[in-house]
């Protein structure tokens, strides 16, 4: 894979799911709950152990193919490993959920507030790219 630092692709992954975890917790966590209809109850579950693995490895498979992407471009600026990480989720991510709630529904706020999450879950694995990439 194109030279790609798997302890990269790991460190970026945990960056991201980190960032969902202070995105979804004390920045956003109460809104985010009140735009899906949710308590703090109805979060709470048996299957958050399962829920949070499968959502780490989903880490893991982005920071991969987003690794495999950079690698591809051989040494890079700082600027320019950014603009590739946040244009990826600003020009694939968020316009895939935008439209997928807009179909559904969802209200403004909720897509910003889950778009404000994809951007900087890439700004994060973009940065450890930089880092140790």
């Amino acid at each position: 894979m194109a030279n790609m630092s798997w302890i990269a692709v790991f460190v970026a992954a945990l960056a991201g799911f980190v960032v969902g975890g202070i995105w979804y917790g004390p920045l956003c966590g109460k809104m985010w709950m009140k735009e899906r209809g949710l308590t703090a109850e109805d979060i709470k579950t048996d299957k958050m152990g399962l829920i949070y693995g499968t959502a780490f490895i989903l880490s893991i498979v982005s920071a991969i193919f987003l690794g495999h992407f950079l690698a591809h471009f051989g040494a890079m600026s700082v600027r320019s490993t950014m603009m590739i990480s946040v244009g990826v989720a600003l020009g694939f991510i968020i316009p895939a959920i935008g439209t997928n709630y807009l179909f559904s529904g969802a209200s403004r706020r909720l897509f910003l507030i889950d778009a404000g999450y994809w951007l900087l879950f890439y700004a994060a694995m973009g940065a450890v790219f930089v880092m140790l990439g």
